[in-house]
């Protein structure tokens, strides 16, 4: 245990250039408790005494804003950057060496049974606010970009991106004009609301233009 613990500080320290200390880690850090008690929980989970599971996860939960259902499997190294809104489900399996940011949801579509939720290979990336939903596959050391909705496998070594999620690259080679980027991908409220733009100003100028000739004809 006391081996497991370490492992998890360096796995933090490694990827988190803020951190100042150890102890700071252990102390201080949302994603080390919350791991550390869904490893607790997990324990209680696997031999039959839910409740207690239970209890440990939502107290976790208040206590970090960070939900982790004690089914889940979780390999060694999982990194919750910053923590806050991060939801993982029952059925959830995680693999080595993963991050996670703030507001991320490993997730169910409500239409499955039995195994509900993603699957994430070996070092893996989930971009802040991304959501993955079923039960599929993200391969080994794909990246998932921020705010995207992931309802299909994503292949080992590929980014993707946007709502729904598209794969952008594959194997370091951009397979598209986008790019992985935790701020510029694609929007789709925002493309929306510049298309009714557009829409407004064509509609604006015919209106004026129709003013014109109602005008010009009153003239007449």
């Amino acid at each position: 245990m006391f081996d497991r613990l370490k492992e998890e500080i360096a796995s933090i320290k490694e990827r988190d250039p803020a951190v100042k200390s150890n102890l700071e880690v252990l102390l201080l850090y949302p994603s080390f408790r919350a791991v550390r008690d869904y490893r607790m929980a997990h324990w209680f989970y696997v031999r039959g005494h839910y409740f207690m599971a239970r209890w440990i996860s939502q107290r976790s939960r208040h206590a970090t804003g960070i939900e982790i259902h004690p089914g889940a499997k979780i390999g060694k190294g999982l990194f919750i950057d910053h923590g806050a809104g991060v939801v993982i489900g029952e059925t959830t399996e995680i693999g080595d060496n993963c991050t996670l940011y703030q507001n991320v949801t490993l997730g169910g579509t409500g239409k499955d049974v039995g195994k509900r939720h993603p699957t994430l290979g070996n070092n893996v990336m989930v971009g802040a606010g991304a959501r993955v939903l079923g039960p599929f596959k993200i391969g080994d050391n794909s990246k998932i970009a921020a705010n995207a909705v992931v309802l299909e496998e994503v292949p080992p070594d590929c980014t993707a991106v946007g709502v729904p999620a598209r794969v952008v690259k594959r194997n370091g080679i951009r397979v598209s004009n986008s790019d992985l980027d935790q701020v510029h991908i694609p929007d789709p409220v925002s493309e929306i609301m510049c298309r009714q733009r557009i829409l407004i100003e064509n509609l604006q100028k015919q209106v004026d233009g129709l003013q014109k000739q109602i005008d010009e004809l009153k003239k007449g």
